[in-house]
């Protein structure tokens, strides 16, 4: 299959990287003029095969997309608020092809559909995470599954080709209830996790504050409290968080033996504890923050714990 990603991004990166290594043709759309290497070495920690991840060396070749072109799939990771920009490249650059969208968003399904347009898409979340190091090597984590949303409501011609491609790269498939609720239950507690790592009221260093948090039972117990703060957000948004039990199960039972299991997890678990520390996008962290303590006060929810620590972080940033 020919798959292109809007750009060079992470995470479009590395499931471009599997997908190249499983016999696809992989194609970048990037602006015109920009300087593209050919290839890129890459540090994988592989969690497709085995639970504990396996680290893997290896190089991704790159080809960029021609305009007028048309593509199987287009992959889309774009930070906050960018999504709109992202379909005007396509438009404009005539490139056509059934959107995957991997991206966090606070929208609802009519507002993302009117910025589709005539494109067909699913909505899709990625389980992998990483960055660019200094030198040009992309260091990422990959899962070995995605979310996914159903075929019913994804409503796309080519399905069933979709599900090909990720078997070929042994990449599992998640099907909730709805993806978008999952994305917005998704978005609510890691705004509760990073409102607590950053209680101190500074955000510029997410991979000290995922470490030190990790190793912190306490803390750990304490962002148990803000993400139950925070699920009331997405209740607000006429969500029934029964269908997502298995999600947010683990902040149901007592904090205090939460956190403990929690410090357990991530002190045994490298691909969990790793994809914490690698996500290092200030702005793209904040926007999950801001929409929901802008939903929480849209509701006059009571979140004390929440607002408190975004406020220092606000002050902080200010």
């Amino acid at each position: 299959m020919r798959i292109a990603v809007l750009g060079l991004g992470v995470i479009g990166t590395t499931y471009a990287y599997a997908l190249q290594n499983a016999g696809c043709d992989t194609y970048h759309i990037v602006r015109e003029g920009k300087e593209v290497p050919q290839m890129i070495p890459v540090h994988l920690l592989d969690g497709r095969y085995n639970q504990k991840g396996e680290e893997k060396d290896g190089k991704y070749s790159i080809k960029l997309a021609p305009n007028n072109e048309e593509f199987d799939f287009i992959l889309i990771s774009v930070a906050s608020g960018k999504l709109e920009a992202a379909m005007k490249t396509l438009r404009d650059r005539n490139i056509k092809g059934t959107v995957i969208l991997f991206c966090n968003f606070w929208n609802e399904r009519k507002e993302v559909e009117e910025l589709i347009g005539d494109y067909e898409y699913i909505t899709a979340f990625p389980t992998a995470g990483g960055h660019m190091e200094k030198d040009g090597k992309l260091n990422c984590v990959l899962f070995d599954h995605i979310m996914l949303e159903s075929h019913e409501k994804a409503n796309i011609h080519n399905y069933d080709e979709l599900i090909s491609l990720l078997d070929s790269a042994d990449i599992k498939q998640e099907i909730p209830h709805d993806m978008f609720e999952w994305i917005w239950i998704h978005m609510a507690i890691n705004a509760g996790v990073t409102s607590t790592a950053a209680r101190e009221g500074k955000i510029d260093d997410p991979n000290r504050l995922a470490r030190e948090l990790m190793a912190d039972s306490k803390a750990l117990s304490m962002a148990v409290k803000c993400i139950r703060e925070t699920l009331k957000t997405v209740s607000a948004r006429g969500v029934d968080l029964k269908k997502y039990n298995n999600e947010i199960f683990a902040y149901k039972i007592p904090a205090g033996i939460a956190g403990i299991a929690m410090k357990k997890l991530f002190a045994g678990n490298e691909l969990t504890s790793r994809i914490m520390t690698l996500h290092n996008d200030v702005n793209d962290i904040m926007y999950g923050c801001r929409c929901v303590y802008d939903e929480g006060k849209k509701h006059n929810l009571e979140l004390p714990l929440f607002y408190g620590n975004m406020d220092r972080v606000f002050a902080g940033i200010s």
